[in-house]
């Protein structure tokens, strides 16, 4: 075995690795929680904790 094979290993790895984690993203189990973490830039202030609600930083 050589350095050759070692990459070519990782490089199938990696390919396996990412086809799983493109599978993971669009599943239909996660559109729920994608959608909750989607909206949080419009969250009202109300829904923020901490000390300084009220100041700008």
């Amino acid at each position: 075995m050589d350095i050759n094979d070692l990459r070519g290993i990782s490089t199938a790895f990696l390919m396996v690795a990412f086809i799983a984690l493109c599978i993971w993203a669009y599943s239909g189990k996660q559109k729920k929680s994608f959608d909750e973490a989607a909206n949080l830039p419009f969250a009202d202030d109300d829904m923020v904790s901490g000390s300084n609600k009220g100041e700008l930083k």
